[in-house]
């Protein structure tokens, strides 16, 4: 069977694409690839739009092989891809509503991002002016005997961002949730178009703020190799650093929060202290609590000294003191497991299926990280594992937090042995011609590709951010089927999905 680069390799190539190829394939290919994706042979990682185009990145996760595959629109339409693959749905959406392409087929017409309250229509395409009064959303209908529909948000308690999810309901059974978002839309799309490649980078790092280094590491490295750039390899050692201090951050925080949403307030307030340990560590060291803008094409922006990194090795030092006797209250705390177990399940076909990365995918048994499987620098020169579980439960997706954690801490420590000296960061420099990159790096929610096109002086024409949160809201909706509207909560802390690296 041929690797998913040779089934394109008939394609005509885009010239100055890198490191993967990009292939303008016609609609019969086009069509082909898409049955070939509903079939399970290749994985959905991402789909957007272009001027008069749409592009389909697909991984070949048996081979490590990445490709993209570029369909021209000239009457504004493309054959749908959601009709045979049903993670495509919400983007081929966004596609219909930013650039006015039409996806030919698809069964679900209804708006997505835009709520018909920018004032435009289709403002990356054939822009057009609309009158921003808004419009309902016609929510599926569910019938049955005693139904009853409760709507949640988008606006909720304390800091969470604005999603709105209506359940249908039998009792406290949920039947059915639709999620509706949109509400965190920020345009990023269109403020990185024309933007300089530093001015870019802030809005990267902005996309969702609790990813902030894995996307500035994922824009980074797409403009590196649209350049063509060589970053020094310390800077590479430096990103890894500022890539797990991030991962355990979230982790230790999602850990806590799980277990407050099951009436376990004591856990979030240990947990809560060991994060703000490594936040306030990651100011010490780099200057900014989220590590924000310290990541840019061409390395980073700070350096480590000596004295950082003995600060580093005494925070470790305090968590494996600590985080053991943390993960013993969890797993001996009889109410704790009575929520958790059970709770929430996700299937590992339908992980498969929507090519869910991170935590949700792993503790649903599918066994991918792209620091292993699409390895970066300095991940393909460390030892690590990829904890991975089964049964796909809260406490499944709590577990593989848990290991996570444990496994930065030893990539941590081979960071600090192994960090090399020398320069920490080159200045990109122009190539005078249009120039393509796309990037493949793991968050602490899974993979996030960044895709982009640089003019020939260098700035951004058209970049594309794809957060891992577009394949996992959708099982969401799919894990709360059958069980009690309480348990919303701690299902929806277990995913912890962004809003605002969806929403773009």
């Amino acid at each position: 069977m041929p690797s998913l680069i040779e089934a394109l390799a008939g394609a005509a190539p885009s010239n100055g694409h890198y490191p993967w190829p990009r292939r303008v394939v016609d609609e019969r290919t086009w069509s082909v690839l898409v049955g070939q994706l509903g079939e399970g042979r290749w994985t959905l990682a991402g789909l957007w739009g272009d001027a008069g185009a749409v592009h389909m990145a697909l991984l070949d996760t048996g081979r490590g092989e990445l490709a993209v595959a570029t369909l021209a629109c000239p009457d504004g339409r493309f054959p749908s891809i959601a009709r045979h693959h049903a993670p495509a749905h919400r983007l081929e959406r966004t596609i219909s509503e930013l650039f006015g392409l039409e996806p030919v087929g698809d069964p679900d017409d209804r708006r997505w991002l835009d709520h018909g309250r920018w004032g435009v229509r289709h403002p990356l395409g054939a822009c057009s002016e609309a009158d921003g009064e808004g419009a309902s959303y016609a929510f599926l209908a569910a019938e049955g005997e005693g139904l009853h529909q409760i709507a949640v948000g988008p606006v909720h308690a304390g800091t969470i961002e604005p999603g709105h999810f209506r359940f249908t309901a039998n009792g406290e059974t949920v039947v059915r949730l639709e999620e509706r978002l949109g509400y965190a839309h920020k345009g990023v799309e269109s403020l990185m178009a024309g933007a300089s490649l530093e001015r870019a980078a802030h809005l990267a790092a902005r996309t969702s703020g609790d990813s902030t280094v894995a996307y500035s590491i994922a824009y980074s490295r797409a403009v590196e190799a649209a350049l063509g750039i060589e970053v020094p390899e310390r800077a590479h050692w430096l990103r890894a650093l500022m890539a797990e201090f991030e991962r355990i951050a979230n982790h230790l925080g999602d850990f806590g929060a799980v277990c407050n949403d099951a009436a376990f307030a004591l856990m979030h307030a240990h947990t809560a202290v060991l994060r703000e340990r490594v936040l306030r560590l990651s100011k010490s060291c780099f200057g900014h609590r989220l590590m924000m803008d310290k990541i840019m094409p061409g390395g980073v922006a700070v350096d480590l000294d000596g004295s950082g990194a003995e600060d580093i090795r005494s925070l470790l030092a305090t968590i494996r003191e600590t985080f053991p006797q943390l993960i013993d209250l969890y797993d001996e705390t009889a109410s704790l497991q009575d929520r958790t177990v059970g709770t929430g399940t996700l299937t590992h076909a339908l992980a498969h299926q929507y090519g869910c990365g991170g935590y949700i995918g792993r503790a649903s048994g599918r066994s991918f990280d792209t620091r292993r499987d699409f390895a970066y620098p300095p991940y393909d020169s460390l030892r690590f594992d990829v904890p991975l579980f089964q049964d796909g439960d809260v406490n499944a997706r709590v577990w593989v937090r848990i290991r996570e954690v444990e496994q930065s801490l030893g990539l941590i420590d081979q960071i600090l042995s192994g960090m090399p000296p020398g320069e920490i960061s080159v200045a990109p420099r122009p190539t005078g011609k249009i120039s393509e990159g796309v990037s493949l790096v793991e968050g602490f929610r899974g993979d996030i590709l960044c895709w982009l096109r640089l003019d020939s002086g260098g700035a951004v024409a058209r970049c594309h951010l794809r957060d891992p949160s577009w394949f996992q809201w959708p099982l969401l909706e799919a894990v709360i089927e059958g069980n009690i509207v309480a348990d919303f909560p701690l299902c929806n802390k277990s995913f912890n999905c962004s809003y605002s690296g969806h929403d773009l």
